[in-house]
């Protein structure tokens, strides 16, 4: 008999839901998730059973910077411990055989010390949020989370490279569409040539969206689509908005340019769509700032999105192939 599964998905942005969609829809059994938010809602919009109780600190962004990093990682630690609590609850009323967690390190914590076989998705494997006194309270806490992930019988990796240790790397993990790009453009009346901007799940990108609109308000012959997300009210009646969508993926493939902030879900979606992509980085965040450098970008091409589009609009599509949410499926399975 096939064992539950308990699949916790960290609901800070919308990154981790659409990975670890394109994973459950190959496992034989259905996972049952645990997130919240805007994560929980796009998990649940896609058939599957989720409960919706996380609640996670937001990022404090003014002017494309986060801002108080020491105190979001006490605000994080906070929540970590109420995550605690509702792993904790979840685990004994389900009694899963097997934990699969998407960089929510609490219910690894509980599943660990139940003796519960615990697999990690992630794409970081220490955090450098902050400098001086703060980087010794952060130094406590990469310790501890090092002592997780080897405590962890697989660690899956969305990236290229060699496996080490626990860690398999897989490839990008991106959603499938049965769709051509074609059917997409004419699904959504993409007419002339479009470019989406897309925030994810928080109200940081709230910068982002301003510059692109202010840039591209001289290119002729052009449609801007916006992807605000379920938090982020844009208040432009001339600017068409699609708010909270579960098929980011589709619009993508359907686009001629994404220009998102540096989260690797998205990122890796429209490289994996071959759509050309301008990828700015919320200032200060290590995570994003390391994903954007990877692709040629830093958090000062903002102020040069004037020159930038004209030239990825002419860019060449090139799509690259991966397998990665097949195989992250697999090894899953190899643990029940």
């Amino acid at each position: 008999m096939i064992q539950k599964i308990g699949f916790f998905c960290s609901p800070i942005g919308l990154g981790h839901a659409t990975r670890d969609i394109a994973i459950a829809q190959f496992l034989e059994k259905p996972p049952k998730f645990v997130s919240g938010i805007g994560a929980a809602k796009i998990i649940s919009n896609y058939g599957f059973a989720v409960n919706n109780e996380y609640a996670p600190p937001n990022f404090d962004v003014q002017n494309g910077k986060l801002q108080g990093s020491l105190g979001w990682i006490w605000k994080y630690f906070q929540y970590y411990k109420e995550c605690k609590k509702i792993s904790n609850r979840f685990i004994e009323m389900e009694n899963p055989g097997l934990i699969v967690s998407d960089e929510d390190f609490a219910s690894l914590t509980v599943a660990q010390s139940k003796k519960i076989p615990s697999i990690l998705i992630t794409d970081i494997l220490e955090t450098r949020f902050t400098t001086g006194i703060g980087s010794l309270v952060e130094k406590k806490m990469n310790k501890s989370m090092r002592q997780i992930i080897e405590k962890c019988q697989v660690v899956i990796m969305p990236e290229l490279g060699d496996d080490q240790d626990n860690i398999r790397r897989v490839g990008p993990i991106v959603r499938t569409t049965s769709y051509s790009r074609e059917e997409l453009r004419k699904k959504f009346g993409f007419e002339k040539k479009t470019i989406v901007v897309s925030v994810g799940g928080t109200d940081a990108g709230k910068f982002l969206i301003s510059k692109v609109i202010e840039a591209t308000s001289k290119i002729a012959d052009i449609e801007l689509i916006i992807v605000s997300g379920p938090s982020l009210k844009i208040d432009n009646q001339k600017i068409r908005n699609l708010g909270f969508v579960d098929n980011l993926h589709e619009i993508i493939f359907a686009s001629d340019l994404v220009i998102s902030l540096a989260g690797k879900s998205t990122i890796d979606e429209s490289k994996a769509y071959g759509t050309p992509g301008i990828f700015i980085p919320i200032n200060a965040h290590f995570e994003q700032e390391d994903n954007a450098r990877e692709e040629g970008f830093v958090f000062e091409d903002i102020y040069k999105l004037d020159l930038l589009i004209p030239q990825k609009l002419e860019s060449r599509r090139s799509r690259i192939q991966t397998d990665g949410a097949r195989k992250a499926a697999k090894i899953i399975s190899e643990y029940l």
